[in-house]
């Protein structure tokens, strides 16, 4: 069947979010029939003459994608037409599909839940976001307008992060190369993707690397060049919770560095760093803050410039320096050309 040249393309989330509305509306349930020729995202579609099979198979796949968002949707056989799929009613029980008592969102709180999802309608993780916007908006409640024209955009910067996602689905061995504060050169790791997680702003890939057979975890910014997937290997299901305990384990190691920095006050160091400070002396001008990665936290402080001076440890101190020495060296040498 060709479809109406004319045909306005409804997007997805609209044409599902239309249905849902349908499908609540009713108490006996819709026929494929009357789906199809009224609901917004097919009607615009459908031919009265009957050939609307690929709407049929759309109306198949949108229907397991409503049930994937958890709503009850349901199929009712005509108690004079057994068996008949033509005669085959569809409908969502609004008393299944309606919040439990206990739980009740204001519309400020769907407010924000809809603003979350929207932060990440442009990630690698839309498909997700479009559906948890679906399912938000057929609750029901209206959200206050103030918050609706505030829609940020989340880009996953790192270019890794869609094929290690797809590894994971696919329990796909992949190689790549990384680069390791202190080496001189990136490494080609050849390992087992076992969770992706967010900890403090930055991807961090946790993995059983093949050379060693142990996990590592990667920060996807130091990946180098493009991620392979190792034809014809594949590894088991990680444990449940790995990411939970992936988190709890970066957490453990950002509480146990500590760093007592010396700031410039008034300065953007002491306002920015300030904010994450665990502990502060004011008038000294001293603050104490955790961190997760020294090479990641020397490259935020050597910016800062003469703003702000490491007291300890010795390692970030002399990992900040390094950094500056590189800047003043290659400022001498653009300045003798």
């Amino acid at each position: 069947m060709t479809e109406p040249s004319g045909a306005a393309k409804v997007p997805v989330e609209d044409r599902l979010f239309s249905l849902v509305l349908a499908l609540v509306a009713t108490e006996t349930g819709l026929l494929k029939s009357e789906i199809l020729s009224t609901v917004r995202g097919y009607a615009e579609r459908y031919d009265a003459g009957g050939q609307n099979a690929n709407l049929e198979r759309q109306f198949e796949r949108d229907k397991d994608e409503i049930r994937d968002l958890g709503i009850p949707l349901e199929t009712v056989e005509s108690p004079d037409r057994p068996g008949d799929n033509q005669s085959l009613r569809y409908r969502i029980p609004k008393g299944q599909y309606e919040l439990p008592e206990t739980v009740r969102f204001s519309p400020d709180e769907l407010a924000l839940l809809g603003l979350a999802a929207e932060v990440w309608r442009e990630a690698s993780v839309s498909a997700d976001s479009q559906r948890a916007l679906t399912k938000l908006r057929s609750l029901g409640i209206e959200p206050r307008d103030p918050v609706i024209g505030y829609a940020p955009r989340l880009r996953v910067r790192d270019a890794a992060f869609e094929p290690l996602r797809q590894a994971l689905d696919r329990r796909q061995t992949v190689r790549f190369r990384y680069f390791k504060p202190g080496e001189r050169e990136p490494r080609l790791r050849t390992v087992d993707p076992l969770a992706v997680v967010l900890h403090e702003g930055r991807w961090h890939l946790h993995a059983r690397d093949r050379a060693v057979d142990e996990p590592r975890t990667f920060l996807l910014s130091r990946i180098v060049g493009d991620v392979e997937f190792v034809a014809g290997s594949t590894f088991d299901a990680p444990p449940p919770g790995i990411q939970d305990r992936v988190i709890a384990e970066l957490d453990a190691l950002r509480l146990a560095n500590v760093a007592d920095l010396a700031v410039t006050a008034g300065s953007d160091a002491e306002i920015r760093l300030g904010k994450r400070a665990v502990e502060g002396d004011e008038d000294a001008g001293v603050i104490r803050l955790h961190y997760t990665d020294e090479a990641v936290l020397a490259d935020e402080l050597a910016a800062y410039g003469p703003e702000v001076r490491v007291l300890a440890p010795a390692t970030l101190r002399e990992a900040v320096r390094d950094r500056l020495r590189l800047v003043a060296e290659a400022h001498r040498e653009g300045a003798a050309r």
